[in-house]
């Protein structure tokens, strides 16, 4: 879609090809920021072919990173396909319920650790982005973690906090994680940054959001709100963002 837009001079709210693309692949998301220096867990890329060729290879890079393990299509959103996997019998279920969404997976070791966002606002054009407050995931009930029924069906079971409790400094760190990864993908208008803060206070990015979800109850425009921008306003300001970026190219 964004392609389609540049290609007929529209404009359009969020970023353009490459950082929504980027970001829409795990793989590529994590490969950047390695590359970048940015801290997120370890993971191994495995995809359809790997694993029919050669399982017996692939299960020691995954038993490699630790277990239990965490499988998701490197594709896929809102947690499709996703599964917690504690032991290796376990893996080929595992991998064959995430290729149905996707023909590359990448596995993850669990991270013990709060999930904490942080929403991005600015232009690829300016010279600094604006952070808001971050904020806490706490899932409840029987989830064993943020998964699709928790986010979209037993809304009860996740709870929003936002500012989350954490102190001064980790609240930076997450702020300016968030801003760096923004600018490491292009990414102009919004972005949700998801990360995980460990027990010890280091924080890792676990992905990027580039088109997060924009309902008045959603986590996007709800730490906005929070910090100081209501829904109308933030609509307002993304439209701004959008028309003068797209004066820009002109």
């Amino acid at each position: 879609m964004q392609g389609l837009f540049e290609l007929s001079d529209t404009a359009f709210v969020g970023s353009g090809v490459f950082a929504s693309a980027a970001s829409m692949d795990k793989h590529y998301t994590k490969s950047l920021m390695a590359h970048a220096g940015i801290p997120t867990c370890p993971w191994e890329l495995v995809t359809e072919t790997m694993w029919e060729a050669d399982q017996a290879e692939a299960q020691d890079r995954i038993t490699g990173l630790g277990l239990p393990v965490f499988v998701k299509p490197a594709r896929a959103g809102s947690s499709m396909g996703v599964s917690r996997v504690e032991s290796a019998e376990g893996l080929d279920q595992a991998l064959r319920s995430a290729f149905e969404h996707d023909s590359k997976v990448i596995v993850e070791p669990q991270v013990v650790g709060r999930e904490i966002e942080c929403a991005v606002l600015g232009s690829v054009h300016d010279r600094e982005v604006r952070v808001s407050f971050p904020g806490e995931i706490e899932v409840s009930g029987e989830h064993s973690f943020y998964d699709f029924e928790a986010k979209y069906l037993n809304l009860a079971d996740a709870q929003l906090t936002c500012p989350a409790r954490v102190d001064e400094t980790t609240t930076a760190r997450i702020q300016e994680l968030s801003a760096q990864v923004f600018r490491l993908f292009d990414c102009t208008g919004l972005s949700r940054v998801d990360t995980f803060v460990t027990d010890a206070g280091e924080v890792l990015i676990n992905e990027i959001n580039t088109l997060p979800g924009f309902t008045p109850t959603s986590a996007y425009p709800f730490m906005w709100s929070k910090s100081g921008i209501e829904y109308p306003a933030l609509i307002s300001e993304l439209i701004t963002i959008a028309l003068v970026d797209h004066a820009r190219t002109h």
